[in-house]
């Protein structure tokens, strides 16, 4: 902004040249840019993921059933399938500290099945139970996101688009910038050559 006021202050100046006032033009643009656009696009891409993910959400709390595990015993590989780890839907990461036992649940259906859980239990016993989420055949699928997850999730990519944004703004800037500088540069070394040979040469007019 100073740059801005400066050669807007002394535009008519002759000695303000074209690349200091593309230079003035390029921070205004810039400034202009990082006061709307930026928050604008920051906005569009919270909104844009909030949208998305509940729609993801109520999909995944179409298709998944909550139902209630029986822990029948230790894990037995030679006789019951194992069922994969569940993953947090909220952070993404493996839930850890779990252990493998031998479970029975009840599918929407009615149906009663069986496998190998992972329980976050230290030690779980025979009749313990815990909560699980099932397809419509019964399958254990991982848990669904919360809804009041989402608005996290939203944030992150809103405040990622704007810094994104922030740092294109920036960059391409300073690919200008560079552009006047050496176009600049370039106007001096012609000036000079024009203007050399006879710098100091009585009635040169130099």
């Amino acid at each position: 902004m100073r740059t801005v006021v400066g050669v807007w202050r002394w535009r008519r100046n002759p000695l303000c040249r074209a690349t200091d006032l593309g230079e003035a033009w390029l921070a205004l643009a810039a400034v202009v840019l990082l006061l709307v656009a930026v928050p604008v696009v920051g906005w569009i891409g919270a909104s844009s993921t909030d949208e998305a993910l509940h729609r993801a959400v109520r999909f995944q709390h179409q298709r998944s059933h909550p139902t209630t595990a029986t822990v029948l015993g230790p894990r037995d590989a030679g006789l019951l399938p194992t069922a994969h780890r569940d993953h947090d839907p909220d952070t993404g990461a493996a839930e850890e500290r779990r252990r493998a036992v031998a479970a029975s649940w009840t599918g929407p259906d009615g149906r009663v099945h069986s496998g190998t859980l992972f329980v976050a239990v230290r030690t779980p016993r025979a009749g313990d139970t815990f909560p699980v989420w099932t397809d419509r055949e019964g399958r254990i699928v991982p848990r669904p996101m919360e809804f009041t997850s989402i608005r996290a999730h939203a944030v992150l990519a809103g405040i990622g688009a704007a810094v994104a944004t922030a740092l294109l703004v920036e960059c391409v800037r300073r690919l200008v910038l560079r552009h006047l500088i050496r176009r600049r540069f370039a106007d001096l070394d012609r000036a000079w050559a024009a203007v050399g040979p006879d710098w100091g040469r009585a009635g040169a007019g130099s």
